[in-house]
Parts: C-alpha cells; sequence; structure tokens
C-alpha cells in the first residue's frame, strides 16, 4: 500500500488515564507547578474519561481540566452508570441533560461521548437505545460499546444494533480484550484485568465518522503485538476514508501502556508519516543525560 499524506494529523492517541506513578519521569516529567493533565497533554491528544461514570464532576473542576489541556486535546467521558448500567437509558431525561451540559464546558476540548452498556443489556433493549439516541443533542459526537454477546453473533440482533448505530451515526467502540485473555501470566494485575474486562470477539465495525478502539494487552505488551499488528490496517483503511479514529491504549497494570501506546504510533506512521496527534516523551536515560 503507498503511504499516504494526510494535510493534517487525523488520529488521536490516548490512555485510560493521564496520571500514574510509573510515568513520572517519562510521560509526566514536568516542571515543579505544571498541572498533571498539561504534562500528559504535551504527548497524548485523548483520554478515557471513567470518573464521569461514576459522578459529575464540578463545575470548577471541568474548567480547570480545559484550562490545562493542549489546544488540540479531546477528553472522551463516559456516561454515568445511573443512566447506562442502573436505569438502562430509560427514565432519565434530566441526569443525561444535567451531564450534557457539565461536560460541554469543555467545548472544542470534548471528543466522543461514550455510551457503556452492562453485559445484561441485550437485544430486548434495543429499543431503549435508539430512543435514547433519538433524545440526544446533535452538537455532540457519540460511541457506543456493547458486551452482550447477542450482539457480537452476526445475526439479526447484530444487524439491527448497528443499523441503529448508523442511523445516527455513532460509533460502535471495538474492545480488544484477546491479548489479555490469551496471556497465561498469574500476576495480579492480569488476574485483576481479567476478572473485569470483557471477553467478547472483535468486531471492528464503523457505524460513524470516528471508529474507536481500546487495546488492552497482556501484562508484557511486547507479547501481544500480533495482536496490535492488524489493527495498524485498519487505522490506515479508516484515514484513508476520511475518518477520525481514536486509539486507547490499556495494559493490566497500566504501568506500560505509554510504551504499548509510542510502538502503535510509531508503526502507524510508517504507513502514514505525521498522521497521529502524539508528541513522544524523552526517556528517563536520555533525560538524565542531558543535565
Amino acid at each position: 500500500m503507498p503511504l499516504l499524506n494526510p494535510t493534517q494529523p487525523s488520529c488521536y492517541i490516548g490512555l485510560t488515564q493521564w496520571q500514574h506513578s510509573a510515568w513520572q519521569e517519562t510521560v509526566l516529567a514536568r516542571r515543579r507547578h505544571q498541572h498533571i493533565l498539561n504534562a500528559y497533554s504535551r504527548h497524548f491528544s485523548s483520554v478515557e474519561g471513567n470518573s464521569t461514570f461514576y459522578g459529575l464532576p464540578k463545575v470548577g473542576t471541568v474548567k480547570q481540566w480545559k484550562k490545562e489541556a493542549a489546544d488540540n486535546f479531546h477528553f472522551c467521558f463516559k456516561f454515568p452508570q445511573l443512566i447506562t448500567h442502573d436505569r438502562q437509558l430509560q427514565h432519565s431525561p434530566k441526569e443525561t441533560t444535567e451531564f450534557l451540559n457539565r461536560i460541554s464546558i469543555l467545548e472544542s476540548k470534548l471528543g466522543l461521548l461514550c455510551i457503556q452498556l452492562p453485559e445484561s443489556f441485550n437485544y430486548q433493549n434495543l429499543g431503549s437505545l435508539s430512543n435514547f439516541l433519538d433524545t440526544l443533542p446533535h452538537s455532540f459526537e457519540y460511541a457506543v460499546e456493547v458486551r452482550n454477546l447477542c450482539f457480537f453473533n452476526k445475526g439479526k440482533e447484530e444487524k439491527e444494533l448497528n443499523q441503529i448505530l448508523s442511523k445516527h451515526a455513532v460509533n460502535r467502540i471495538s474492545f480488544d480484550t484477546r491479548p489479555l485473555f490469551a496471556n497465561t501470566a498469574n500476576d495480579i494485575a492480569s488476574l485483576k484485568a481479567q476478572k473485569h474486562k470483557p471477553k467478547v470477539p472483535v468486531h471492528a465495525l464503523t457505524t460513524g465518522n470516528s471508529p474507536m478502539v481500546r487495546f488492552i494487552s497482556a501484562q508484557d505488551w511486547q507479547s501481544s503485538i500480533a495482536y496490535l499488528e492488524p489493527w495498524i490496517n485498519k487505522a490506515v483503511s479508516w484515514i484513508s476514508e476520511g475518518k477520525t479514529p481514536y486509539f486507547f491504549f490499556h495494559t493490566p497494570d497500566n504501568a506500560e501502556a505509554p510504551e504499548l501506546a509510542r510502538f502503535f504510533v510509531q508503526l502507524l506512521e510508517q504507513k502514514i508519516p505525521g498522521c497521529c496527534i502524539f508528541k513522544p516523551w524523552i526517556d528517563s536515560e536520555k533525560q538524565s543525560a542531558l543535565f
């Protein structure tokens, strides 16, 4: 495949969090009073915002996030679990409005709003999803993650789901946990991740303009490269179609998630130079040598 030359970077790269004790001398190396989010956003262009799943942040907190994040940064926040899990997308107009109003403070720094549905959300609930999407304002961009296996059977259940998402131009999230479950390691972090992450097939479908991929490797992320490499060609295909993909990278304890993300960027930019909104950091060994 020939190299493509996009006029501007078009692939967002992020992690599941913007701070970790293991990143202090690499991704988060910073001046004494520099905000940790400001340091993270120097390198990564997005983040999975899990905090909103548990409750709404204060107005002042959201304003601080907006101030500290880089200009080209996009937050991807989850809808609160009260809406998605407890009420399964029903009877929550007030809570939905409150969430959207609070998060809209971010303005141009707002990326995908993620509707993560529980395993119990099945084919019988599709009407609720369709109705919920009908009520959402078009001024935001959304993505949906399903976990019930009926939506991975390539039958009528999955077809109807994809039709609903395509009708609303809502992105279907791909969560690739294959390398995690293929891993035979029995360390605490891996076992915990295997307990809490869904074991579902990977269906890399596009139902919107911004496909989103969540990739979780084995603890030794280099052993998962065979699972990572096919996503390079998929990203190239999406970008060539004019889409704007989001890729988020996890490891069981996330200590080396930045390294996994950096490796992916290196591979992808061999195909499409400069396509990723990402800036590598100076490794701690090299940084020490500078001083």
